[in-house]
């Protein structure tokens, strides 16, 4: 059993797709099929990149109209995050930019060595989970697939980032679904899918936040799952302090929970990202009530791994990503 195997930058974070055969006849081989989706991840990266200053993306968030004409792609993204933020109540914000720049957060990181967690653990402030933002501008913000644009309050910026690359990782998914098997994994936003994978599901690894070993393994044959953490995303501030990438919506400032990871299973990838993301907001109490019903994993401050739900009794091993038969081989 094997697949294609290729990893890519892209989006600010290394992409790995893995292939199987095709099923029907007409498809084209597993390179040729990769090769079609790193392309189509480069498109949506140069349009939906916060970093790359002539992205639509940017050109969207630059415009000083209320209303402005969106492609299919950059609608279907803030859609994505509009649905993030419903699903999550406004945990999950995507108005946020102006809060992630004034954090620190305004090149990609992508290549920039994070800080020591273990040290911005230690010297983080009072834990308290995130709220959302009791203004709730992402409930101003309108797709008009009808007209073509999107419409919100003039000054108010959208952040694609999390629920885009689930978004790219599904819709990579729906590209390669007459394969045997495959893997998309947008930076730790992954989609697994074909009817082989779901006969032998694949082992995914949970790599701790604090040593970089391996946490857990989690089998999935089919939909998403997603990692939310802050040890790749860590920076000292200029005063000395640290900041991350996952901001209370109702502060501005990054969230200090009592977590540093989160890990959910979702029906896609898009599903999986927000819950990841919610669950690491919310706290160890939120997160155990977002993830019981398909299961996760999260990491507290001191270290521990707690799984959660259907996940409880997976055993703590350490193996890479590959089916599940060959791991037993």
């Amino acid at each position: 059993m094997s697949e294609y195997d290729v990893t890519f930058p892209a989006m600010g974070s290394d992409i790995r797709l893995l292939i199987g055969e095709p099923l029907e006849p007409g498809l084209p081989g597993p390179a040729e099929a990769a090769a079609r989706a790193r392309e189509y991840v480069e498109h949506f990266d140069a349009r939906l990149s916060r970093f790359r200053p002539d992205s639509e993306l940017c050109a969207v968030n630059a415009d000083p109209r209320e209303e402005v004409p969106a492609s299919v792609l950059m609608r279907a993204a803030v859609a994505a995050g509009l649905w993030a933020a419903e699903r999550t109540d406004g945990l999950v914000d995507p108005t946020l930019v102006g809060q992630l720049e004034r954090a620190g957060y305004r090149e990609s990181r992508k290549g920039v060595a994070a800080a020591p967690l273990a040290a911005a653990v230690a010297s983080a402030p009072e834990r308290r989970e995130a709220r959302p933002h009791p203004a709730a501008l992402w409930r101003q913000v309108e797709v008009d697939d009808l007209a073509g644009c999107i419409r919100r309050p003039a000054g108010v910026r959208i952040d694609t980032g999390g629920a885009g690359k689930g978004l790219c990782a599904d819709a990579v998914a729906h590209m390669l679904h007459g394969y045997s098997r495959f893997v998309v994994d947008c930076g730790g936003d992954m989609r697994i899918g074909g009817p082989a994978a779901a006969e032998v599901p694949y082992s995914v690894e949970i790599q701790h936040p604090l040593t970089g070993e391996c946490a857990a393994t989690v089998p999935v044959g089919s939909g998403g799952i997603a990692t939310s953490g802050i040890d790749s995303r860590v920076w000292l501030t200029a005063d000395g302090g640290f900041a991350h990438h996952l901001l209370d919506p109702s502060t501005g400032r990054p969230a200090w929970t009592g977590l540093i990871s989160a890990t959910a299973l979702g029906a896609s990838a898009l599903e999986a990202e927000t819950l990841a993301k919610a669950s690491l907001l919310s706290g160890a109490t939120g997160a155990r009530r977002l993830l019981r019903a398909r299961g996760g994993a999260i990491v507290h401050d001191h270290g521990r791994v707690e799984l959660i739900g259907p996940l409880r009794h997976e055993p703590l091993m350490h193996v890479r990503l590959a089916p599940l038969a060959e791991v037993a081989a």
